[in-house]
């Protein structure tokens, strides 16, 4: 691959590391969601109306995007927190499924069928890097906040955590809320990357990748999405060279095999404290 080809698979990488922490943000709750992929679909046509009709600058539009993505995160937890288990997770899939009906049909909003454009202005590392290092932060921060120690304990058990005074709704409210703002931030980024958006662009098939790139890299951390999402991106692109028209099955198996025996992901903290916890038993002795 030359040095184009890289910065291009590399930019992809980093907004695919922004919508896998938007699945992690809700995932950190206890809940999985695809919604995300709804969330960037709406920011993202909103991002190239406001633009091109309105006139909004490309940085306001991408601050409509990231408010807009939000809100639809709190109305989306209001409407699917009802449900439990999977068939929240299938509400959000349908959620996904409706928002390509609404693009094909908005003509005067979305394009229809035949898409629309998007200004290119946002598409560049400085914006790439800065939007995924300030998501990374806050997760961050939170982390080992209150609100980190509660979204744990409901992720971990729910009616442990409804015991000791933690509303498992409330906290899920907060994860659906940053997944909203994640998600929007992130499908602003690709429409303007892309410079068009159509119908395809924020499909199932980016949620289910995406997904992928979440349990690969690790769902116990904010940093084995970005990990994962980097991995699952540029790994193909690796392989193709050598491998061909195989890339793809060697890609698959590689991804198995990590799958299988590093369950919990690559970015595993217990694993890594259970090493070190080794490692310093072997100096002492």
């Amino acid at each position: 691959m030359n040095l184009a080809a890289w910065n291009t698979t590399l930019q992809f990488a980093g907004v695919s590391a922004l919508f896998a922490l938007s699945i992690y943000a809700s995932l950190w709750t206890g809940v999985l969601s695809l919604a995300p992929v709804f969330f960037g679909a709406v920011s993202a046509f909103t991002f190239g109306w406001a633009t091109m009709t309105l006139g909004l600058t490309p940085v306001a539009a991408l601050a409509l995007g990231a408010v807009g993505g939000g809100l639809l995160g709190v109305l989306t937890a209001f409407l699917v927190l009802r449900l439990e288990s999977h068939y929240l997770a299938m509400a959000t899939i349908a959620l996904v499924l409706i928002g390509r009906v609404l693009v094909i049909n908005m003509e005067g909003f979305t394009g229809g069928v035949a898409g629309t454009l998007a200004p290119g202005d946002l598409g560049t590392w400085f914006w790439c890097l800065g939007c995924l290092g300030a998501a990374a932060y806050v997760l961050a921060r939170l982390r080992g906040s209150r609100f980190g120690l509660a979204a744990s304990a409901v992720r971990e058990d729910p009616a442990v955590a409804q015991s000791l005074g933690i509303s498992p709704r409330a906290v899920q409210l907060v994860g659906f809320t940053l997944s909203g703002v994640f998600g929007g931030v992130a499908g602003v980024l690709q429409a303007s990357f892309l410079q068009f958006i159509g119908p395809d662009t924020f499909y199932t098939h980016l949620g289910f990748t995406t997904l992928a790139a979440v349990v690969l890299g690790g769902a116990y951390h904010w940093l084995g999405p970005i990990i994962g999402a980097v991995v699952f991106t540029a790994l193909p692109e690796l392989l193709r060279g050598p491998l061909g028209e195989f890339d793809s099955i060697v890609t698959g198996l590689l991804l198995v095999v990590i799958i299988v025996y590093l369950p919990r992901g690559l970015v595993d903290l217990r694993r890594f404290r259970l090493l070190r916890g080794r490692g310093k038993a072997v100096v002492s002795e």
